[in-house]
C-alpha cells in the first residue's frame, strides 16, 4: 500500500488528519496535507483508506501495490 496527497487537490480541510493522525499532518504554513508515512504497516491500513474516503477534494490517494512492485519487477 502507497499513500500520496496531491497539494494540486488539497484544501486544508484536515480530515485526513483527524481519521489518522499517524499518517498525516498539515504544513504549518500553507494549512495543506503532508504524508508522513507513505506506506504504512498492516494494522494502519484501514487508517489510510478512511482518510482517502474522508478526503473532501480527493486529494488523499490510497493504492495498493503487489509484492512485485515492492521487489523492483
Amino acid at each position: 500500500m502507497r499513500i500520496t496527497g496531491d497539494l494540486s487537490k488539497c484544501i486544508g480541510a484536515g480530515q485526513c488528519v483527524m481519521m489518522a493522525p499517524e499518517l498525516f499532518t498539515q504544513d504549518e504554513d500553507t494549512g495543506l496535507v503532508v504524508v508522513l508515512v507513505e506506506e504504512p504497516s498492516e494494522n494502519q491500513r484501514e487508517a489510510a483508506w478512511a482518510a482517502q474516503m474522508a478526503c473532501p477534494t480527493r486529494a488523499v490517494a490510497v493504492t495498493e501495490t503487489s509484492t512485485t512492485d515492492a521487489a523492483g519487477s
